[in-house]
C-alpha cells in the first residue's frame, strides 16, 4: 500500500479509503475503550487524528510505546471526523512503532517553548509548529526563486564558495588555511608565507558570488546564483548570520531601470507563490506571530513599488519631525531606522532608493555623470529595511580603474575582472537578495536565526 502524506489527505482524501501514513506522535489521549493519537509527518501544519480501538492486535503493548515523539506507521480507513477541529480522522487497523520516545526526557512538551530554548535543541526544534512552518515556507520560496529565473531563461550558475576576492570590500571574511595553526610558516620579517599554504595565497569563504556571476553573464547574458555566503562580522543582532544564502542574478545589456523592474517583478512572484502554496502556514504566522503578515504580503504583490533617488530620500528624512539615532544628511549610508521610516511611515509600501553617493558604495557600481553618485539601488521593506541591494555595474575600463585606485584596491588581483571590460564589454546589472532576510520578513519572525535550519553566529555553531 502506498504511503499517503497528511497534507494530501486533507486536500483530496477519499472517505472510506484504506490508507497508510507514517510520521511522529504529537499527542496521545487515552480513553476507556480507545485512544486518540495526533500524528504529524512534516508535510502540513495539521495533525491527523488516529483512533486506536482496543480490538487492534497488541493494543496494550503498542500503547506503551506510543509517546510524544515516537515514530510510527498506521494503516486504516479514512473517515469523516465528528470532532470540531478536524474534518478527517484515521481509524487504525494496524500500527507499527519504529522508534519509541521517553516521555520523561523528551524536551518538546505540549506548551510553548521560547525560540532561545529551541535553538539549544536544533536537532528537534523543527518538530514544532512554528519552525516546521518556517521550513515549508523556505522551501516554497526556494522553488519560486528557481521557477522565476528559469521561466525567464536565466541559467543557474554555481559560483565558488572558496575565493581569493573580497567582493564587498568590507573585510570580516573567514580565512581558509591548511596550515598547522601552532606552527605557521613566516619569513624573517614575521609575515605569513602564504605561498606554502594550500592555495598558495590567502583564501576565504565567499561573501558573494557576484563577480563570478558577472563572468558568466558576459557569455550567457542572464544568469543567477543561489548559494551559501559567509561573513565573519562579530554581530549578535536579530538581523545577522555568519552563514546565510544569497540570490544573485546578473544581466547583460541591462541598465539600472531594467534592474529595478526585474527585482520588483521577482519579489512579487515569490510572495504570490508562497501565498498560493503555503496558505495554512502563512495564516498560522498571521495569527500567532505577526497579525500584519498577510496584509503586507498582499500589498507587496498588488502595489507598485515607490521609486526615489537617495537625494530625495535624504530630503524627506531631513524635513521630517522624526527623531533618529543617526543624523540624516547627504553622504551618509542610510541606517535601518532611516530605511524603515521611508517604507513604513512615508510611503507605507516597499520603496526603491537609487543613485547613492559613490563614497558609500562598492567599486564595481557604475559612476553617474555627476561623478558624485553611482547607479545603485536598494529595495526597502517595512519592518526590516533593506532586502535587496544592487546596481548597474561599471562597464567602462578607464572609469573602473579609477575607482579601484581611489579605493586602494590592487588591480593585479582583479586583472581577470578588468578583462571583462577589455574584451566585449556591455552595460550590465545585477542585485543580491538575502534569502533568510526575506523568509524572516515573510513570516514575521523576530530573529533571523529562526529563518535557517541550522543558524551560525558568533560562539554558535552547534549541530
Amino acid at each position: 500500500m502506498q504511503t499517503k502524506r497528511i497534507k494530501d489527505l486533507f486536500r483530496n482524501g477519499v472517505i472510506e479509503e484504506n490508507i497508510l501514513i507514517q510520521g511522529w506522535v504529537r499527542t496521545k489521549r487515552e480513553l476507556k475503550d480507545f485512544t486518540f493519537i495526533e500524528v504529524n509527518d512534516g508535510s502540513s501544519l495539521k495533525n491527523l487524528q488516529v483512533i486506536l480501538d482496543k480490538t487492534i492486535s497488541n493494543y496494550e503493548e503498542t500503547l506503551m510505546l506510543l509517546n510524544t515523539g515516537s515514530s510510527l506507521e498506521v494503516s486504516g480507513i479514512l473517515v469523516t471526523s465528528p470532532g470540531k477541529n478536524q474534518s478527517l480522522e484515521l481509524k487504525a487497523n494496524t500500527v507499527k512503532v519504529y522508534g519509541n520516545s521517553n516521555p520523561e526526557t523528551y524536551p518538546l512538551q505540549k506548551k510553548r517553548h521560547s525560540f532561545e530554548f529551541l535553538r539549544t535543541i536544533g536537532h528537534l526544534r523543527h518538530r514544532t509548529n512554528t519552525l516546521g512552518a518556517v521550513i515549508r515556507i523556505r522551501n516554497s520560496c526556494t522553488m519560486a526563486i528557481h521557477n522565476f529565473f528559469q521561466e525567464k531563461g536565466f541559467l543557474l550558475i554555481n559560483t565558488p564558495i572558496i575565493t581569493v576576492n573580497d567582493c564587498e570590500g568590507a573585510g570580516d571574511l573567514f580565512k581558509i588555511t591548511n596550515f598547522d595553526l601552532c606552527n605557521i610558516p613566516k619569513d624573517k620579517r614575521g609575515n605569513v608565507e602564504y605561498n606554502q599554504d594550500f592555495f598558495g595565497k590567502p583564501a576565504y569563504l565567499t561573501v558573494s558570488g557576484q563577480l563570478e556571476a558577472e563572468v558568466m553573464a558576459m557569455t550567457f547574458q542572464n544568469v543567477y546564483t543561489f548559494g551559501p555566503t559567509f561573513r565573519a562580522e562579530n554581530s549578535n543582532t536579530s538581523r545577522h548570520l555568519a552563514e546565510f544564502w544569497m540570490v544573485e542574478p546578473e544581466m547583460a545589456f541591462c541598465d539600472l531601470e531594467g534592474n529595478q523592474d526585474v527585482a520588483e517583478e521577482f519579489l512579487k512572484y515569490v510572495f504570490k507563490n508562497v501565498l498560493k502554496n503555503c496558505p495554512e502556514d502563512m495564516e498560522f504566522f498571521n495569527k500567532y506571530i505577526d497579525k500584519t503578515v498577510l496584509e503586507t504580503a498582499e500589498k507587496i504583490i498588488n502595489k507598485k513599488f515607490e521609486r526615489i533617488t537617495y537625494t530625495n530620500a535624504i530630503n524627506l528624512l531631513e524635513n521630517s519631525n522624526k527623531q533618529f539615532n543617526y543624523k540624516a544628511e547627504w553622504g551618509i549610508d542610510l541606517q535601518s531606522e532611516h530605511e524603515r521610516y521611508l517604507a513604513e511611515e512615508v510611503f507605507k509600501s516597499p520603496v526603491i532608493v537609487t543613485d547613492y553617493p559613490a563614497t558609500t558604495k562598492a567599486f564595481y557600481m557604475r559612476l553617474n555623470d555627476d561623478r558624485q553618485t553611482v547607479a545603485a539601488m536598494d529595495i526597502l521593506f517595512p519592518k526590516i529595511g533593506e532586502i535587496i541591494g544592487g546596481s548597474q555595474r561599471e562597464e567602462r575600463l578607464n572609469v573602473l580603474e579609477e575607482r579601484l585606485e581611489e579605493q586602494n584596491i590592487i588591480t593585479e588581483d582583479l586583472s581577470w575582472y578588468l578583462d571583462l571590460r577589455r574584451y566585449g564589454t556591455v552595460p550590465h546589472s545585477g542585485f543580491g537578495l538575502g534569502f533568510e532576510r526575506m523568509v524572516q520578513f515573510m513570516t514575521g519572525i523576530k530573529n533571523i536565526r529562526e529563518a535557517i535550519p541550522f543558524p551560525r553566529a558568533p560562539l554558535s555553531a552547534g549541530f
